[in-house]
């Protein structure tokens, strides 16, 4: 991880094409853009990629998150259940479209725990936004019978997990819509992007036009579309799909490399037998894209200890989450305080507050003894060996 590391001719052949014709933009300007259709491409290759019937473009994964919520009918007075473990934008999202998001409690795969889901679940649930964290997945089966015996639908936030399967099956392509990141250090990148994959026309219509300011989008003439409901402007650009479309296509050149990096690590560090650490919990271990290599020790103050002499060590990419400001309930003061830009209401602002404050004691337990390595593509065999014995002798010590 990630798709930055392994920039190449790929990459540098579809820019040149967009610079040719200075059609920057993703929309008109037929006659100038020589056949250049960049985002267009990307979205057919999303399709044919993961087998889904639709797929649309935009300007980051959070465009994603709020534009599929929106798409899904998800506003005022909703609630979207999240993870206490993903990325700060799933409730940036949630709250960009008037909503509360509810947080529920992960177990050792770091994503839903589907034993405490239902205990979350109200009448005024709207969404299940599944998070896909560190490159592997959710247990599905169990999510998907629960979502269907309340009439909920399943949103997947696969950010982190572009190329993961679950029993066969594109992550991000089980539930009603997924989306994807592109940002700079995700598995493949377009510098800035997102996109969403969907089976449902109507979701994906919503989206294009919601994306795009509300243009239907149903002639040849831009100033001629009508706009039947309001919308944003959540458009990548010509340049950033260009890029996309190179990675997209190698996509299983990073993943073969990923998973192989990740298989040789942890091989390494088990040769040692290490009494008391364990991995992380993959549903379906065919399925992970192998970007994070995820382990416990037995207490919070071991993990914080190796996280601390890995460091000192030089040993680089090891993310101890619990003390993460971005991606654990943890450190995310501003949910919790409900601190907003733009003026919210009494009684918006004090849901959002009791949500956020709830003791999540089963997620603290899971992620307080969690560290994830970070992998690299450009790793040789030997640095990973290196590593893997490095961190084993640290672990030891810190295991006592």
């Amino acid at each position: 991880m990630p798709g930055y590391e392994l920039w190449s001719d790929a990459e540098r052949k579809e820019v040149t094409d967009v610079l040719e014709t200075g059609v920057l933009m993703r929309m008109g300007f037929d006659g100038l853009r020589k056949g250049h259709w960049k985002a267009r491409e990307m979205e057919g290759e999303l399709c044919n990629r993961f087998n889904t019937k639709h797929a649309h473009l935009l300007s980051s994964g959070t465009a994603a998150l709020i534009t599929v919520l929106t798409a899904m009918g998800v506003g005022m007075g909703d609630e979207v259940v999240m993870p206490t473990f993903t990325f700060v934008a799933g409730f940036e999202a949630i709250i960009a479209v008037g909503a509360v998001p509810v947080l529920a409690e992960i177990d050792e795969s770091l994503t839903l725990c589907p034993k405490r889901l239902e205990e979350i679940l109200t009448p005024r649930t709207k969404v299940i936004m599944v998070t896909h964290m560190c490159g592997s997945m959710a247990d599905m089966d169990a999510i998907v019978a629960i979502a269907q015996k309340h009439n909920v639908k399943i949103l997947e936030d696969s950010c982190q997990a572009i190329g993961g399967t679950y029993k066969g099956k594109a992550l991000g392509s089980i539930g009603a819509a997924g989306t994807f990141s592109f940002d700079f250090v995700k598995l493949i990148t377009c510098g800035e992007g997102g996109a969403i994959i969907t089976n449902d026309t109507e979701i994906y219509t919503r989206c294009d036009q919601y994306s795009d300011h509300g243009h239907d989008h149903k002639g040849k003439d831009r100033g001629a579309d009508l706009h039947p409901y309001i919308g944003v402007n959540y458009r990548i650009s010509e340049l950033n799909a260009a890029v996309g479309l190179a990675q997209i296509r190698r996509l299983p050149e990073f993943l073969a490399l990923q998973r192989q990096n990740n298989a040789l690590l942890r091989q390494t560090i088990e040769e040692h037998q290490l009494a008391g650490l364990t991995f992380r919990h993959i549903p379906d271990p065919e399925g992970d894209t192998g970007s994070f290599l995820s382990y416990f020790f037995p207490t919070e103050e071991q993990a914080a200890q190796a996280t601390v002499k890995m460091g000192e060590a030089g040993l680089t990419g090891n993310f101890y989450w619990h003390n993460n400001n971005w991606h654990y309930i943890n450190k995310w003061y501003h949910l919790k305080a409900a601190s907003a830009y733009n003026h919210l209401s009494t009684d918006y602002r004090q849901r959002i507050m009791d949500a956020a404050n709830k003791p999540v004691p089963q997620s603290d337990a899971v992620i307080s003894r969690c560290i994830s390595t970070a992998i690299s593509l450009l790793w040789t065999e030997e640095q990973i060996i290196e590593k893997g014995h490095k961190m084993a002798a640290i672990f030891r010590e810190c295991l006592g």
